[in-house]
């Protein structure tokens, strides 16, 4: 992201053009110049847009349509294009009931009506009106056709890019058609939920089927469906050759050995390093699921996104899970991602991986989950925990409360005196890894606020409704492929609800909007929960000494104090607490000082990208394939081929068929081009 700030629409603008670039991998960092933006949309900004879209499709005054639903249409159509929803407002009929006039508005015109249970309602819906006054409208009193007469272009919101668009109610419907081939699959036992995906493959994508998965849904509401199981068969090479030229991004690797069997494959397509470009900061890794015919280890690297959800960065079967094995593989996903490797990484307490990550990520951070800490303690320590009832809180006191590391240890100290574990074996191998695991050395390392590894524990247990034992390697990659797809689109409709709507603010102060501005909508239930915890929270200026002021913080029921320094010749602020350091967001300490202060903005400078609306700054769109269709299996090929036609067939008859000439038109063309290939194939 660069240090101009930039009107929303300008930035979806830039997707436009991305759609048929590479990604191109950014640095990490803060936002230093991101602000609440006015005057969204300028008559400037809707320029560039109208100029990357055919001029046709371009309302203007004086345009004329033979009805009022022709000009619905081609208002509805350019919305789409432009990247916002659109409804019927304001309509005027004759004294004879004739239509005469329509205003065609912005989905986000207007404010909701006053709901008479907004004192009860706990989570009122997201405001999705915002005033916006973009409207056409159309009028017949002159010539008897429905002519453009007012064209207001401004928005005053975020707009959608055009894998968005379809997610807007305005651009879903349920045509005659597309009916057909709904109660069709219904027929046949085909679930929702697959037959939509594969609506979507046949379209090109969920954004040209012209329906959600519930619309779907509703549509079949009062009828019985049941489970179908599908599958696919084949190679693993076809299967990797294929991906890759359908992604010229996507990489695998494999591994075989003397014998010139597989041993390890790892892979990861253009979407997981994008996702890794933007979030790869901190990784959990995982190996302990195992589901496929072989039994192989399945070891996923996965991440958190800007709005908290688990994303995949890459994904290997592996042979063992030996420390040569682990080195492989931590060089292979080095080199998949051009040499980037991450600030912190969370694992179990594996040996052998713990050595691979020292001799190839020797400057990344290794943090072991604690939740593996507690199962391992649960069972080295048992008769201590059914003894002590008291012990499980030590415990997790020297894991969690401390922030000097003298402290630490005094009570670590005290903790065996008190139970007398001084030549417990276990404890004294695990005091030597201390580094790994008690927070007070890991504060000031960012991890996202991740402690454990269980975003890949919740990965494996999504993994098992993909996929199970009976799945060779080919039906492991189709079906955690399926995994991928789900798991994009759920981002995708976090990505245009964040776009669309703001969250309700608890209060209405001008930090927290300024907040909700920038933030994602989950970060920013983050920050907003750290400022709550400030309202009451002691506060206590120590004074000032050498240009850094000192202040104490207490939060309500606590005992003890946290520290908060303000360096006031560079205006830095800095807490005991450590919490922006690990999360990236403000402790509610530090907003305490805020509030006293009377800041109601946040510094740019502590603004992390990963964590606001702006964050993804790579774009993925669909491109001409460069793969040289030489080398690749002709089956392969000619699969290829296939699916490319098909697809481009499923689109022509959808359309064709919606009046009698169009499908004559049609029909006569494809029967044509079919005598032609006949005539050539026997000439051959």
């Amino acid at each position: 992201m660069g240090s101009k700030p930039s009107p929303c629409r300008q930035l979806h603008f830039e997707e436009f053009k991305e759609q048929e670039e590479d990604f191109d991998i950014v640095n990490e960092g803060s936002i230093h110049d991101i602000e609440e933006t006015s005057g969204l949309n300028s008559v400037k900004d809707l320029n560039k847009i109208h100029s990357s879209i055919p001029n046709e499709t371009i309302p203007h005054i004086g345009m004329e349509f033979e009805t009022e639903d022709q000009a619905w249409q081609y208002y509805l159509a350019y919305a789409k294009l432009v990247g916002f929803g659109v409804r019927k407002s304001k309509s005027h009929n004759d004294k004879y009931g004739k239509l005469i006039a329509r205003t065609f508005c912005c989905s986000a015109e207007g404010k909701r009506g006053k709901d008479k249970r907004d004192g009860s309602v706990k989570a009122p819906r997201p405001e999705t009106r915002c005033g916006c006054l973009a409207r056409m409208k159309v009028n017949s009193r002159q010539t008897g056709k429905f002519r453009v007469i007012e064209f207001v272009v401004e928005h005053n919101h975020y707009l959608s890019s055009p894998n968005k668009t379809h997610l807007y109610r305005s651009h879903r419907s349920i045509t005659s058609n597309l009916a057909v081939d709904i109660e069709m699959a219904h027929n046949v036992g085909i679930a929702p939920k697959v037959a939509h995906a594969l609506m979507a493959r046949q379209a090109g994508g969920r954004e040209n089927v012209g329906f959600i998965p519930e619309d779907y849904k509703n549509y079949l509401r009062s009828k019985r469906t049941r489970d179908v199981k599908i599958g696919d068969t084949g190679g693993v090479l076809e299967y990797l050759q294929k991906m890759q030229f359908e992604d010229p991004n996507f990489f695998y690797a494999i591994q075989v050995d003397e014998d010139d069997l597989i041993t390890n494959i790892f892979w990861s397509d253009g979407k997981m390093k994008a996702n890794y470009a933007n979030f790869g900061d901190v990784i959990c890794f995982d190996t302990t699921y195992r589901k496929n015919k072989e039994g192989r280890p399945i070891a996923l690297f996965v991440g958190v996104n800007h709005h908290k959800q688990t994303t995949i960065f890459g994904a290997a079967l592996l042979y063992d899970e030996t420390s040569m094995t682990f080195e492989w593989l931590f060089d292979t996903f080095t080199r998949a991602m051009s040499g980037k490797k991450p600030m912190t990484i969370l694992t179990d307490q594996d040996a052998a991986m713990a050595k691979a990550l020292a001799s190839k990520w020797p400057d990344t951070h290794h943090r072991l989950c604690i939740w593996h800490i507690y199962q391992n303690a649960a069972i080295h320590l048992s008769s201590v925990f059914t003894e002590f009832k008291s012990f499980a809180h030590d415990f997790s006191t020297c894991i969690y409360d401390f922030e000097e590391e003298e402290d630490f240890v005094a009570e670590w100290n005290r903790m065996l005196e008190k139970y007398d574990l001084q030549n417990n074996d276990w404890l004294k191998r695990l005091f030597r890894i201390k580094e790994k695991w008690a927070l007070v050395y890991g504060r000031q390392y960012f991890c996202a606020d991740m402690t454990t590894t269980q975003r890949s524990e919740s990965m494996n247990s999504v993994l098992k409704r993909y996929v199970n034992y009976k799945h060779n390697f080919l039906e492991f990659f189709n079906h955690f492929q399926r995994l991928l797809e789900d798991r994009r689109y759920e981002e995708l409709k976090a990505d245009f609800r964040a776009n669309i709507s703001f969250l309700a603010l608890q209060y209405p102060c001008e930090l927290l909007k300024h907040a909700a501005n920038i933030y994602t909508p989950e970060a920013f239930k983050c920050f907003q929960t750290e400022w709550c915890k400030s309202l009451d929270a002691k506060f206590h200026d120590c004074g000032e000494v050498e240009s850094v002021r000192k202040y104490e913080i207490t939060l309500f029921k606590k005992g003890y104090y946290h520290t908060v320094f303000h360096d006031l010749l560079n205006d830095k602020f800095d807490c005991s607490c450590r919490k922006f350091q690990f999360t990236g967001i403000f402790c509610s300490h530090i907003l305490k000082v805020f509030m006293m202060r009377n800041i109601v903005k946040i510094p740019s400078e502590y603004i992390l990208k990963r964590w606001t609306r702006k964050a993804k700054t790579g774009f993925f769109g669909d491109e001409d394939s460069t793969v040289d269709t030489n080398n690749l299996d002709p089956k392969l090929v000619s699969s290829m081929r296939y699916r490319e036609l098909c697809r481009i067939y499923v689109q022509l008859a959808t359309r064709a068929a919606e009046t009698e000439e169009t499908y004559k038109i049609a029909k006569d063309s494809l029967l044509k081009c079919l005598k032609r290939w006949m005539q050539n194939y026997r000439m051959k």
